[in-house]
């Protein structure tokens, strides 16, 4: 379990910190003012030429496959909910990196995603061992047999 919260809090760091890059590097590259092809292309260059936004969709893609790891060696029912501690990183971050006003209504949202969390870690640690005996194989049959 601590091999899953240290990978996870890693990999949810470089979630925090991707978001708010690739929120900076939309706000740079401008509003789309009509819908043309020009007007599309122009912005799709400003964006692959902008390096937050590159250095948001690295970290976006780290994680992604960090999050691929975890997935595949541990339950979706623990994995799943636990990234929502990226929230409260990604508010951090937010409020650190960007200096965006963070209201105590949105902390208190916070507190709640990290109570959440807490929760379903402890599930993890109250769940009976599964009896290996019982775990049954299905049976597939090919063809006519």
């Amino acid at each position: 379990m601590l091999k899953l919260i240290f990978i996870l809090l890693v990999a949810l760091v470089f979630e925090a910190i991707g978001v708010v890059w690739l929120s900076q590097g939309l706000k740079q590259i401008g509003e789309l003012r009509q819908v043309t092809v020009s007007e599309l292309f122009q912005m799709t260059c400003r964006g692959a030429c902008n390096p937050w936004l590159l250095l948001g969709v690295l970290f976006e893609t780290i994680f992604f496959v960090t999050l691929l790891y975890l997935l595949k060696n541990w339950d979706v029912s623990l994995v799943w909910p636990l990234t929502s501690l990226g929230f409260v990183l990604t508010t951090v971050a937010a409020r650190v990196i960007r200096e965006e006003q963070v209201n105590a209504w949105r902390w208190g949202g916070v507190g709640l995603i990290v109570i959440g969390a807490m929760l379903v870690g402890y599930s993890e640690r109250a769940k009976k061992p599964r009896d290996s005996s019982s775990i049954t194989t299905p049976q597939v049959k090919l063809g006519g047999e």
